[in-house]
C-alpha cells in the first residue's frame, strides 16, 4: 500500500514537471507559430496567387509566379541573383577572415585589452542605417574624408559606388567594420581552448605558427562552422546597403536579391510574385545550409571524437 502511494505521488510529481515545462515553452511556441509559421504559410499560398494590393480579389494562379520567376528577362532578376551571389562569394570569406584576425589580437595579454574589445565590437551595434548613411559621408566623391585622403596620396578619384565594377567589393569594405559580433563569438572560442595544449606543443618546440596551425585553428573549427553558416545566411539576405547606399545601382550591379523583392512588393504591388521570390530564397539558403552541414565531418573537430 505504502508502495503504491510512493509510485503514486512520483507520477502525480512527474506530470506537474511535464505542465510545468509546457507552461514555461508556451510563450516561445506561440511566438513561433504566430509570428513565423502562420506567416510562413499563408505566404506559401500567396506565392500561387496573383495578390496585389491594388486588387481586391486573389486569383489562384498555382505555379505562374514561379514560371515567370525562372522565365523572366526583363525583371532583372537575374541581376539580382548575380549581385547577391558575387556579394556573398566576396562577404563570407573576408568577413570570417577579418574577425578571426581581430579576434586573435584581443586574445592576447595587451594592456587595456577589454577597451580594444570595446571598440571594436561597438560598429556592430550600430544601426545599419546609420551606418549606410556613415559610409556615404565617408565616400561621397567630391568632399567625402577618405576620398580626400586617397587623392591627397596622389591616386585618381575612386569609384567606390558609382561604378559598376568597384560597387561590390566597396559594400563588402563597409560591412568589415561590423563584424564585432563574429569576432565575439570567435574570442569565446579561442578562450575555450586548453592552455595545456599550448604549453606541451611549447616543450616539443613549437612556434607561433605550429600552434596556430595544429592547434589553434583545428579547436576552432566548430566556431568557423557556426560562423560561416551565418555569414552565408546574412550575406543572401542582404537589403540595407543595397536600398540606402546604392538604390541597385549602378546599372544594376547592387540590385541585391531582397531589395528585387522589396521592389516587387512594396513599389509594384506584386505581393503574390515577392512570396514566391522569398519562398526561392528560402530554398537556396536551406540548400547551401544543407551543403555545409553535410560537409562538417570532413573538416570540423569536436573535442569528443
Amino acid at each position: 500500500m505504502i508502495a503504491a502511494q510512493k509510485k503514486m505521488r512520483r507520477s502525480n510529481y512527474g506530470r506537474g514537471e511535464t505542465v510545468a515545462g509546457w507552461l514555461f515553452a508556451l510563450p516561445a511556441i506561440l511566438g513561433f507559430v504566430i509570428l513565423m509559421l502562420v506567416p510562413m504559410i499563408v505566404s506559401l499560398f500567396l506565392s500561387m496567387t496573383d495578390y496585389s494590393a491594388f486588387k481586391a480579389e486573389i486569383n489562384f494562379i498555382g505555379l505562374d509566379n514561379f514560371r515567370t520567376m525562372f522565365g523572366s528577362t526583363e525583371l532583372y532578376i537575374k541581376d539580382s541573383l548575380k549581385a547577391t551571389a558575387y556579394y556573398t562569394v566576396l562577404n563570407v570569406p573576408l568577413s570570417l577572415l577579418v574577425a578571426f584576425l581581430i579576434a586573435l589580437a584581443l586574445n592576447t595579454n595587451i594592456r587595456g585589452r577589454g577597451i580594444f574589445r570595446s571598440i571594436f565590437y561597438l560598429p556592430s551595434i550600430v544601426p545599419a542605417v546609420a551606418s549606410c548613411v556613415v559610409w556615404l559621408w565617408l565616400l561621397n566623391q567630391q568632399y567625402g574624408l577618405l576620398t580626400t585622403f586617397i587623392k591627397s596620396l596622389g591616386f585618381g578619384t575612386p569609384g567606390w559606388l558609382w561604378d559598376k565594377n568597384t560597387v561590390i567589393p566597396t559594400i563588402v569594405m563597409t560591412g568589415l567594420w561590423g563584424t564585432g559580433g563574429t569576432m565575439v563569438i570567435f574570442l569565446a572560442g579561442l578562450q575555450g581552448i586548453p592552455q595545456v595544449y599550448y604549453e606541451a606543443l611549447s616543450v616539443d618546440g613549437g612556434n607561433a605558427w605550429h600552434k596556430l596551425w595544429h592547434i589553434t585553428i583545428p579547436m576552432l573549427t566548430p566556431t568557423i562552422f557556426f560562423n560561416a553558416i551565418m555569414a552565408v545566411i546574412n550575406s543572401l539576405q542582404v537589403f540595407t546597403q543595397g536600398f540606402i547606399m546604392t538604390k541597385g545601382g549602378p546599372g544594376n550591379a547592387s540590385l541585391f536579391y531582397v531589395y528585387y523583392l522589396y521592389k516587387q512588393a512594396f513599389e509594384k504591388a506584386n505581393m503574390g510574385y515577392a512570396c514566391a521570390l522569398a519562398w526561392f530564397l528560402f530554398v537556396i539558403i536551406m540548400i547551401l545550409t544543407a551543403i555545409i552541414m553535410k560537409s562538417q565531418n570532413k573538416w570540423v573537430y569536436y573535442g569528443g571524437d
